[in-house]
């Protein structure tokens, strides 16, 4: 599928592009997919040289889980002093945070396609191996009840509808009201606090490490917020970021438009 992405990508800015076949879920259980991301990075800059790369020009880029990814392998990269510095990370439409599922992006984009707001929850789940039916009660009012209060003391400085300008709350988003904490859910979807999986929740330590970024959010998206949010975190400890907003995008924009023979957008 993203063959003729990366293709475009390699002509258009006279790149090396190597596109990692990391491994799929379920039959390999996360994260897998974020160690072979990992591993493939680490032997690329290593051996950079052998494409006729420059180690210091290298770019890591990837789209919905893929940004995901992107942001955990620079994340996990900022302390390696064997190995260059990325040159910048290139985060698409990413998923960013198991948090908070009631963002003003979620409220207004969760029947727009191609990600659904339950579809975008259960695709996450299935990535952690959680059993679907034991979150099914809970599953559509899955409102902040799987945060203790003490993670959500903590990340409410970074993951908050607050934080959200206001032009991005116009459109249809009702600030959400009190809902208790469940024991029974945070046991079972806890991972979803990990980094790896919610890279917006990375201590500050990391985040003011991270090299440049380019962040693209589609407005008709539910993840549009993550961006947003991740967005000011890297400013907010000055790390340059290059922010592209779609404003009539949906998530999958990107992948869909390159795709000329399948479909066509008017520019």
């Amino acid at each position: 599928a993203y063959e003729r992405t990366c293709r475009y990508f390699a002509r258009q800015s006279n790149s090396v592009v190597v596109s990692v076949g990391y491994r799929l879920a379920p039959e390999h259980p996360y994260p897998t997919q974020f160690e072979d991301c990992l591993a493939a990075t680490i032997h690329f800059m290593r051996t950079a040289q052998d494409y006729r790369v420059d180690p210091s020009r290298i770019i890591i880029c990837g789209d919905s889980s893929g940004g995901t990814i992107t942001a955990a392998v620079a994340q996990a990269l900022v302390n390696r002093r064997d190995l260059p510095k990325l040159r910048a990370q290139i985060l698409i439409y990413p998923f960013l945070q198991g948090m908070d599922f009631d963002l003003p992006s979620y409220q207004q984009n969760e029947g727009v396609p191609i990600l659904l707001k339950e579809r975008a929850l259960s695709l996450g789940l299935k990535y952690l191996n959680i059993e679907l039916s034991a979150t099914k009660p809970a599953f559509k009012e899955f409102k902040g009840n799987h945060v203790p209060e003490d993670l959500l003391q903590k990340y409410r400085k970074w993951v908050s509808s607050d934080i959200i300008p206001p032009e991005f709350k116009r459109r249809g988003y009702t600030p959400s009201t009190t809902h208790s904490f469940s024991d029974e859910i945070y046991a079972l979807v806890k991972p979803v606090f990990d980094t790896v999986f919610s890279p917006l929740l990375a201590e500050d330590s990391v985040i003011a490490q991270l090299p440049e970024a380019f962040i693209l959010t589609c407005e008709y998206d539910v993840l549009r917020d993550d961006g947003l949010l991740y967005k000011k975190r890297l400013e907010d400890h000055d790390i340059k970021v290059t922010w592209c907003h779609l404003q009539e995008g949906f998530h999958g924009t990107v992948l869909l438009a390159l795709c000329g023979a399948l479909l066509a957008f008017q520019s």
